[in-house]
């Protein structure tokens, strides 16, 4: 992990279009803005986490017989 030390409005950049900058501090609490492209997806890490996990049990194997008796379906 790099660590680095930043004053409000100073910014760092990742690669060569996102830019993350330092916008205020208060108390134990940092506020930061985040530049980047809209087809890069920005997550607070428990949001990412849920998604995850939510994209795993979606992933899991499905029982067909019984979705076929849900819908009626014969095969």
């Amino acid at each position: 992990m790099l660590a680095l030390a930043r004053k409000t409005n100073q910014s760092i950049m990742i690669g060569n279009d996102i830019e993350i900058t330092l916008l205020e501090i208060k108390g134990d609490q940092v506020k930061i803005g985040i530049s980047a492209p809209k087809s890069v997806p920005i997550y607070r890490k428990e949001i990412y986490a849920q998604i995850q996990e939510e994209n795993k049990s979606a992933g899991q194997e499905v029982d067909v017989a019984k979705i076929r008796d849900i819908f009626g379906g014969k095969q």
